[in-house]
This record gives structure tokens, C-alpha cells and sequence, in this order.
């Protein structure tokens, strides 16, 4: 636990985990031995390769590790809200988005808690901004994820580079202006969502550069009905802003 200006800043990173027993155990690692002083909460959905029951024998071995075992695979952005949920009712007050595979590289973790704790009501872990990059992607996952982000801005207005980031920090109060069980999104379209909701709240959106890495272990959870989703709902809400009596 930090402490700026004489008070004490509880820091979640919240992982949700979908059949990432290749993972769990050496991120978990690694985010403690960037950041010794966050918590871990790790969201799994009762995976089937036994991701919990490495996760409960973490959280066994360290007070700073954490697990919420979910029912099902219900999707990335139900995952999150059910983080956000457990974290804000532990009066945590920076919460963080991450994935369990190794391509957020806690290295990158502190550009974004010092963004957070100086008061950046979320800070996004940007790819596409000055300084950010991406290492051993397909160049298609590229195009894709360059534009779906383009395309969020200039739909949504976002001012952001990175609208599909998921290596994101946002302070408690954030999460508290947001009507988290209207966002109904998942995938790619889940973060969009959330830093759509952000800027319609009249909060400001930083970013910072990071290095995102393509996995190693595991299957990406990326799907045609992920990208679909995103592309309908973007639309509609683009549509939605530009003509309020659409709505």
C-alpha cells in the first residue's frame, strides 16, 4: 500500500482468467515483484483446467493475492464488474484492468499507477500513442485493433488513441460516476464502452505508453462475435450522439 500526500492508496489489479493455469502462477509473480505494495484479485471463471484452484493456492501462500470464483464463462466485461464490484466494497482506491497472459508487462504497470494516484481519473496503457508499441503481433491483429480504435474516436468522440485498451487504471470515484450495471459489453467493445462512459461522466482520459507483448501460453479469447459486437454497438451509439432523437 502507497501513501501520497500522507494518505494510504489501496491498489487492485484485477486479472480475470479463463483456462490461463500457464499463466496465472508467473504473472502474479511478476506484478508483486514490480509492485509490492498492490493487491491481486484474480476473477476466474471456473475454468476448467483448474486456473482457481492454482489461484486459491496463491492467495494461500500471500495475503496480497486474491480470488472471486464466478459461476461460469461469462465474458470479459462481467468479469470486470464483478472485480470492480469486490474491489469497491473493499474501499480500494485505484483499480486496475489486466490481462493474465503476459501481454500487460508489469513493467508497464507503474506508468499507470503514477497516473492514477496523481489524480488521472483513468489512465489507458496505450499502444498507439508516442513511446507505445506492440511486439510479435500479426499484422492483422494490428490493422484490426488500429482500426476499431480510430473508428471508436471518430464515432465517440473519445479523444483517445487507444479506445480498445485493456490495460487501464481508474480511481475509485471513477468507477462510482459510472452506472456499471448498464454496461452490458464484453471484449473489445467492453473497454470502449467504459471509456465511453468515462468521458460521459465529464471525466478526463489519460494515457501512457506501454509495450504490449502477444502471449506465449494459452488461446487468445479473440472471436468474430467479439469484433461484431463492437462494431454494431459503436454504431449505434455514434448514430445515438450525432442524432439524439435516434435514441
Amino acid at each position: 500500500m502507497e501513501v501520497t500526500n500522507g494518505a494510504a492508496v489501496k491498489t487492485l489489479v484485477i486479472i480475470p482468467t479463463y483456462n490461463e493455469a500457464d499463466n496465472v502462477g508467473w504473472i502474479t509473480d511478476r506484478v508483486l515483484e514490480q509492485q509490492p505494495e498492490v493487491e491481486i484479485l484474480v476473477a476466474d471463471d471456473n475454468s476448467p483446467d483448474g486456473t482457481g484452484e492454482i489461484a486459491d493456492k496463491l492467495a494461500e501462500a500471500d495475503p496480497r493475492v486474491h480470488v472471486l470464483h464466478r459461476q461460469g464463462k461469462e465474458g470479459l466485461g462481467a468479469a470486470y464488474r464483478a472485480g470492480f464490484a469486490w474491489g469497491l466494497e473493499r474501499d480500494y482506491d485505484v483499480l486496475v484492468e489486466m490481462d493474465a497472459d503476459g501481454s500487460h508487462r508489469p513493467e508497464d504497470l507503474g506508468k499507470l499507477l503514477d497516473s492514477a494516484r496523481a489524480g488521472a481519473p483513468l489512465t489507458l496503457g496505450s499502444r498507439w500513442v508516442p513511446g507505445g508499441s506492440v511486439v510479435n503481433w500479426p499484422k492483422r491483429r494490428e490493422a484490426l485493433s488500429r482500426g476499431a480504435s480510430l473508428y471508436a474516436r471518430l464515432m465517440l468522440d473519445l479523444g483517445v488513441r487507444d479506445a480498445t485498451a485493456g490495460f487501464r487504471a481508474f480511481r475509485r470515484e471513477t468507477l462510482e460516476a459510472i452506472d456499471l450495471d448498464a454496461v452490458e459489453s464484453q471484449g473489445y467493445c467492453f473497454q470502449i464502452d467504459m471509456t465511453r462512459q468515462t468521458r460521459l461522466a465529464g471525466l478526463e482520459v489519460a494515457e501512457v505508453p506501454i509495450t504490449f507483448v502477444e502471449r506465449v501460453h494459452g488461446q487468445s479469447k479473440m472471436s468474430l462475435d467479439i469484433v461484431k459486437e463492437a462494431l454494431t454497438r459503436v454504431t449505434v451509439w455514434g448514430l445515438q450522439r450525432m442524432n439524439p432523437f435516434r435514441r
